[in-house]
């Protein structure tokens, strides 16, 4: 296997508990993936091992139309919502698929996360929509959810959870972490009064602002 997928498969094997550390996932649902630059394959996790005490090689190597090319287990039953992903927006090279709590009461209502927070439009970018209702580990699954990943790092899955995108596999963890906070805080707000919105103009200018100014040159990325 190449060097880009072994390394992907350590980063990953080292990852997989902090989806239950920050509280992404119960048990072993949920699911992340890798793309491998320069190749049609993406390295996913297996279907149904805990996560602290996944390995690298427990980690499958795929293509995108589904061939497992490498590994000794069944990747997770989400494959095709990660393939779907990565044939639709080729600056993405991480997915995160996450049941947090809170952003998934969001997607049971039906409700998207507005743009209420800096940290909702600059990390996501604005609000987060809910993709229409299909079977989970479906082919519908996937284009519902690449559907309205266009234009945004982050989608709720209505009745199911949530998808994070990013260039880096950190990147995408943030993506569903900040979804659950937006979430947290937006619910909350509602208890004690009336959310207010951001603004189109602001939203835009925090877009552009942390584009252009946010950390270190080499660490930016798609807006």
């Amino acid at each position: 296997m190449p060097l880009a997928v072994e390394k992907a498969r350590e980063k990953m094997a080292r990852l997989a508990p902090d989806m239950l550390r920050l509280g992404l996932a119960v048990g072993t649902w949920g699911n992340f993936s890798c793309r491998v630059p320069r190749e049609d394959l993406m390295v996913i996790t297996p279907s149904g091992v805990p996560y602290t005490t996944m390995k690298p090689r427990d980690m499958v190597v795929m293509r995108l139309d589904g061939e497992v090319v490498d590994g000794d287990l069944r990747p997770s039953t989400e494959w095709r919502l990660h393939a779907g992903i990565y044939r639709a927006r080729e600056d993405v090279n991480a997915v995160v698929h996450t049941h947090s709590p809170v952003a998934s009461g969001l997607a049971v209502a039906r409700m998207p996360l507005p743009a209420i927070l800096e940290d909702v439009v600059q990390i996501v970018g604005g609000e987060v929509p809910v993709a229409a209702y299909a079977t989970a580990g479906t082919e519908e699954l996937a284009a519902n959810a690449a559907a309205v990943l266009r234009n945004v790092n982050g989608v709720l899955l209505a009745n199911h959870g949530v998808v994070g995108v990013g260039q880096t596999l950190e990147d995408a963890f943030t993506v569903c972490q900040v979804i659950e906070k937006g979430a947290q805080v937006y619910v909350f707000a509602r208890l004690v009064g009336e959310p207010s919105v951001l603004a189109a103009a602001e939203v835009d200018l925090l877009r552009r602002l942390y584009r252009e100014g946010y950390g270190q040159p080499q660490r930016r990325w798609r807006e």
